[in-house]
């Protein structure tokens, strides 16, 4: 019974684009792996930017530099 966790940040992926994220992994599961689609759980969790850090700074602070023009 596979489990796979998929972490996004929470910035609009679409219904329909998780859909398709849990159908892709699920298919690719059972076409290499020879899984049960029935037990294959797909979990897709969607996390704040200000609680996903990268290089020591959260990612909205990184996204508002990366934003701000140069002075």
């Amino acid at each position: 019974m596979p489990f796979v966790n998929i972490q996004i940040t929470r910035e609009g992926a679409t219904p329909e684009q998780k859909a398709e994220l849990i159908a892709g992994v699920t298919e690719l599961l059972v076409r290499v792996l020879n899984k049960n689609p029935a037990t294959t759980f797909v979990i897709i969790d969607e996390v704040d930017t200000d609680n996903w850090g990268i290089g020591g700074k959260p990612v909205t602070e990184l996204r508002r530099l990366a934003k701000t023009p140069p002075t």
